[in-house]
């Protein structure tokens, strides 16, 4: 199965948009902000270097981790805040949570696009997790085989002569 080409920019600028409205009230603590700014501007080098391996690497490991500190900071600041809000402000907050949490659901699909930007630039980490492999790519007959071996004989000896072994 082919995943569509998407670009790196617009996955940036969705993530950025959704951010920023999920951050439209303050419910969200400072690290919600740091850690999801902080893997788009590490999209935003990604995006700079068009041939960087480590760049788009980086934002797919950002990414992975701001799956967890979201569900965190979203579960954890949540029902603190929405007890708390004025019945005026209550929209924008709905509004907010709601975009904070759809960012938080288009995470993953964001992070199987930048994988495979990742593996389209060049990067190849295979880790084994007895998955099988999805892109069936590869190509192993220019590996030598290490089923036969020769057979071992030792120089210099003849069927007249003795070894030192037998010397003894």
């Amino acid at each position: 199965m082919e995943l569509p080409v998407v670009s790196l920019k617009m996955i940036l600028i969705v993530h950025w948009l959704l951010t920023t409205w999920g951050c439209l009230i303050q419910w969200l603590p400072v690290p919600y902000l740091w850690s999801n700014y902080t893997v788009l501007a590490i999209g935003v080098w990604a995006v700079a270097q068009r041939d960087s391996v480590d760049a788009v690497a980086m934002v797919l490991v950002g990414m992975l981790l701001t799956i967890l500190t979201d569900i965190i900071h979203i579960a954890v600041s949540y029902e603190r805040s929405a007890a708390g809000q004025v019945t005026a402000i209550q929209d924008q907050f709905r509004f907010s949570v709601g975009m904070a949490i759809l960012s938080l659901l288009l995470k993953p699909v964001s992070c199987l696009f930048v994988y495979q930007m990742y593996k389209e630039r060049g990067g190849d980490y295979n880790l084994n997790l007895g998955f099988p492999d999805l892109s069936g790519n590869r190509d192993r007959t220019s590996y030598q085989t290490i089923d036969t071996q020769e057979p071992h004989h030792q120089p210099g000896t003849s069927a007249g002569s003795k070894t030192a072994s037998e010397n003894y």
